[in-house]
């Protein structure tokens, strides 16, 4: 990827309104691995470019006509890049009906599959939800909240559907039913939907993650190409997705940990990333589970794993060897065919499963969630394989989906990445 003048560009470029909006947009680009500038100008030739650019425009309290402009020409610094999404504020001020209009008729001039604005207002972390098409503030409808008395540019409607009155093009809705009703019956009424402008609910982190592994679905079928538009969350979702539909190396998954809450993130892996995982005993044999993982792997899912099914109670001197006995399945299904990245799950199995593949030491580069840490393996036969190790204790329901996408994008670019971002500044 290049730009206008035939410099190295990133894989996505996010057209941001205002500044604090575009650092916001690019941690969490960050959070999943990707190497992220914020730039109020065009970027200057680098050996390296980032992975993420987010060009702050300044749009948010300019008229309609002019922010559209501004758009046009931010979009225009890199005409090849594979992504380009919206940044619109969280509450919906601005214009993001002008900009996201602007951005499409760009789009729709360059080559390839129909372009499909998808609009997913919400930002739960920070309580921007939307549910049947009302945007709220903490609960609270927008057009009701504090953000109806802005001075500049107050907001008067909570209908998402209003802000956008200013692009030109059929507009449908997607409602929380259907995003939570599976991701198949989800990708499909995404592929089906005539309109080219899809409203989406969302209130939860999971919601915007099912949103875009459906997303990434259809545009893996070649039949459409999105354009992101949010607040951050659902174009940093999507960008990781894209590389994490079952065509490439899967992530391999083991799990010793016999916590409620470790099999409910494994069962979430298996609902939003379609893992397929293989249930091992009390003591099992590593030359068969390594076999088994191996053919599984062959099937290219996102996530191939083991995990452990034993009785609640279970004799300390198996349960000592357990761990030894999953790091030999790791070490020999890795022997034989590439994975994407290891994610563990229980402190004496990662361990166990570093010691086996003959790492010396884990070079931390990531907190995915609290406790939940991200690295590569350090020395030994797999230097710089991306790791992420969790106890079986730690996360919430999503943990064990964001590790798995986090080394999927980690796994797209060599170790070391931390070189010349300094001469991407203004």
């Amino acid at each position: 990827m290049t730009d206008s003048t035939g410099r190295p560009g990133p894989r996505v470029l996010v057209l941001a309104d205002d500044l604090t909006g575009a650092n916001a947009t690019a941690v969490r680009f960050a959070r999943r691995g990707m190497r992220t500038l914020v730039t109020g100008g065009p970027p200057r030739p680098c050996p390296s470019a980032p992975d993420v650019l987010v060009l702050d425009l300044a749009t948010r309290h300019l008229p309609g006509v002019q922010a559209a402009r501004r758009v046009v020409a931010g979009a225009s610094v890199f005409p090849d890049v594979p992504m380009v999404a919206k940044r619109v504020d969280s509450t919906l001020r601005g214009n993001p009906g002008a900009e996201t209009a602007a951005l499409l008729h760009v789009l729709d001039a360059r080559p390839g599959p129909p372009v499909r604005a998808l609009v997913v207002p919400a930002h739960p972390e920070a309580g921007r939800t939307t549910k049947d098409g009302i945007h709220r503030l903490h609960g609270v409808p927008i057009a009701d909240s504090v953000v109806a008395r802005d001075p500049l540019t107050p907001v008067t409607s909570s209908c998402v559907f209003s802000a956008f009155d200013a692009v030109d093009r059929t507009i449908a809705h997607i409602p929380l039913d259907l995003v939570r009703g599976g991701s198949n019956d989800l990708a499909r009424a995404l592929g089906a939907a005539g309109a080219q402008v899809l409203v989406c609910d969302a209130t939860t982190e999971a919601d915007v993650d099912a949103l875009a592994i459906a997303a990434a679905r259809c545009a893996s079928e070649g039949d459409v190409r999105w354009l992101p538009v949010d607040p951050g969350p659902f174009c940093a979702a999507l960008a990781t997705v894209l590389g994490t539909v079952p065509t490439g190396r899967p992530v391999l998954g083991v799990s010793g940990s016999m916590t409620e809450l470790s099999r409910d993130q494994l069962a979430e892996t298996e609902r939003r990333l379609g893992a397929r995982w293989i249930d091992v005993g009390d003591e099992p044999d590593p030359i068969r589970v390594a076999a088994d993982l191996i053919a599984l792997a062959r099937t290219k899912p996102a996530m191939a794993g083991i995990r452990t099914r034993v009785p609640d109670r279970i004799d300390a001197r198996i349960a000592s060897r357990l761990p030894v006995l999953l790091g030999e399945a790791v070490r020999r299904a890795i022997a034989a065919t590439s994975f994407a990245g290891v994610y563990a799950t229980g402190g004496d199995i990662a361990g166990a499963v570093c010691t086996a593949l003959g790492a010396d030491g884990l070079a931390v580069e990531s907190e995915v969630q609290p406790l939940v840490v991200a690295g590569r393996l350090v020395g030994g036969p797999h230097d710089g394989l991306p790791f992420a190790a969790k106890g079986g204790l730690v996360g919430n329901a999503d943990a064990a989906v964001a590790c798995a996408l986090h080394l999927r994008m980690s796994s797209t670019r060599p170790a070391g990445f931390a070189g010349a971002l300094h001469a991407w500044g203004d």
